[in-house]
């Protein structure tokens, strides 16, 4: 099941600086032997809320992937450069399963709500 890194990135001055460029040039490399892949990355258009900043959105193929990229020496080693210099918030999710419906997810909260309900009585 892949997994999905989502980064909600601004970058103060909207212009990276050396240190955030030099991130850039090397964080390719400390993906690839882990499989991911940018499916995203730049500016999203905002049709509710606020979203200042850019958008990354990566795939990995599984969960353990993306964690063992993050927790990786090799990027471990040039982590600092980004957070030192934009404001990420970063998420991982993984993805749903093939027959997933919204319907359905409504129908198991009610189903559990009710059965909730008829064992607090």
């Amino acid at each position: 099941m892949s997994t999905y890194l989502i980064n909600h990135l601004r970058i103060p001055g909207d212009v990276p600086n050396s240190e955030a460029l030099s991130y850039l040039e090397q964080v390719e490399a400390t993906v690839q032997p882990y499989g991911g892949k940018w499916l995203a990355n730049g500016e999203a258009s905002v049709v509710e809320g606020a979203w200042p900043g850019l958008v990354v959105l990566m795939e990995f193929p599984t969960r353990e992937a993306a964690e063992q990229w993050y927790n990786s020496p090799d990027y471990r080693r040039i982590l600092p450069l980004r957070v030192n210099n934009a404001i990420s918030d970063l998420v991982l999710i993984d993805s749903l399963p093939a027959d997933y419906t919204v319907k359905g997810f409504a129908q198991q909260v009610r189903a559990a709500v009710a059965a909730a309900g008829d064992s607090a009585n």
